[in-house]
């Protein structure tokens, strides 16, 4: 065997199938209907919609989504264990990669990140204080009696 086969049979060793092929960041994709709204993440990164971000693929997250008019929104986007990342940490079983196997569970590079893209309809506050409008008080007897009283005199003919 050459010295560099060895060296890369070691090196394939030691890290993770997937944090090889897949990487330990992903692309998390917003899109709101209607678009143009401000996206605040949990660990300081900003965009305004339609927008991608760079983010770890283990990095549990929350979206504060805002725009003038609409109601504010909060998403949460979590990792999970991806198919793609279970055939990495497959490979690293095959491979006898133990330290492979825990590399790519350390790093997440065998996750992905629920829900991508995030896909949010805001909502008017308009419509939003409509639905919670308060019916009107029922009127006391009293009230109904001078409101009775007031159209008797208007219906009474003039003398």
């Amino acid at each position: 065997m050459r010295p560099s086969s060895a060296i890369l049979l070691v090196a394939l060793g030691l890290a993770g199938c997937a944090t090889i092929t897949r990487g330990t960041r992903d692309t998390l994709v917003i899109l709101t209907d209607p678009p143009g709204a401000e996206v605040q993440l949990s660990n300081g990164l900003r965009c305004t919609t339609p927008c991608s971000l760079a983010v770890a693929r283990s990095e549990s997250l929350v979206a504060e989504i805002t725009k003038a008019g609409f109601e504010p929104v909060r998403a949460t986007i979590t990792p999970r264990v991806a198919g793609a990342g279970a055939a990495g940490m497959a490979g690293n079983v095959i491979l006898g990669g133990l330290i492979g196997a825990a590399i790519d569970a350390g790093s997440g590079a065998m996750y992905d990140l629920v829900p991508n893209p995030l896909e949010v309809r805001l909502v008017p506050v308009a419509e939003d204080r409509a639905a919670e409008k308060p019916s009107p008080a029922p009127e006391s007897a009293s009230e109904a009696a001078t409101r009775a009283g007031s159209a008797d005199d208007a219906a009474a003919p003039a003398r």
